[in-house]
């Protein structure tokens, strides 16, 4: 998947400027960035959900116009926005997306993907009455579903704790040996330092490659201060890991 040159505004605001990327299959690539520096908008266009203002988006020597359904059908996305029914059960849900995907043995695919979101046991039960960490492991599974090839991922720790965290590094490993491509943005950056193969900061609306040397939250801390914007970094990382000790203690019990 390759990204030339892409800018994308809205209005007057311009949210992406004259971004390039290039992802391997077999990599899972961070993106990093203050809230607001355009990352949800990137996912969006490597998605298909968005087209970009200028430039393009190529999935092999395609773009999503030409490659149409069939690359959609390729494409797993986890925004903020979870996309499950809540009046629906966790099953449903699943079934649900499991018919518009036209998948094989729904019924055989939708227990594997109870199971591994540890559900099994509320299977039945109406989302509406499930923790966020329920809600947002559920929802990592509608994502996984189909087998996707290219595999993006907004804030997917949100919510969980320790165990769910350490459970999800693992799929990510696993994915990565499958030959996808793993695209994640997230602030949690103790939680995924040593499990990227690159990182990249978006900042701005501009994109950056972050340096090699040094811990995650060093090279990011540093990256950051280039541009002026050490303190910013410092009270960013302030305010996330206040918000995140919450959803990394144990979930209430269902």
């Amino acid at each position: 998947m390759t990204v030339s040159d892409v800018s994308r505004s809205y209005g007057r605001r311009r949210a992406l400027t004259h971004v390039s990327l290039t992802c391997s299959a077999g990599q899972i690539i961070g993106l990093l960035g203050p809230n607001g520096a355009g990352k949800s908008t990137l996912l969006g266009l490597l998605a298909t959900l968005t087209e970009p203002s200028g430039g393009e988006v190529r999935f092999g020597d395609r773009t999503a116009r030409q490659a149409g359904a069939a690359l959609r059908a390729q494409v797993g996305f986890l925004s903020h926005e979870l996309q499950l029914y809540p009046e629906l059960s966790a099953r449903e849900n699943l079934e649900f997306f499991a018919g518009l995907y036209g998948l094989d043995n729904p019924a055989d695919r939708v227990v594997e993907a109870l199971t591994s979101a540890g559900l099994s046991d509320r299977a039945d039960d109406v989302v509406e009455g499930f923790s966020r960490g329920m809600r947002q492991r559920l929802a990592l599974e509608r994502t996984l579903l189909h087998s996707p090839r290219l595999v993006l991922f907004d804030e997917p720790f949100t919510g969980l704790d320790e165990a769910s965290s350490d459970a999800l590094v693992g799929r990510l490993r696993d994915l990565r040996a499958a030959r996808r491509i793993i695209v994640l943005a997230t602030h949690d950056l103790d939680v995924v330092d040593g499990l990227l193969d690159r990182a990249v900061l978006l900042r701005r609306g501009r994109l950056r490659e972050l340096g090699s040397e040094g811990s995650l939250r060093e090279r990011y801390r540093a990256t950051l201060a280039e541009g002026g914007d050490a303190g910013r970094a410092v009270r960013l990382e302030a305010s996330v890991a206040g918000a995140s000790r919450p959803s990394r203690s144990k979930e209430p019990q269902p």
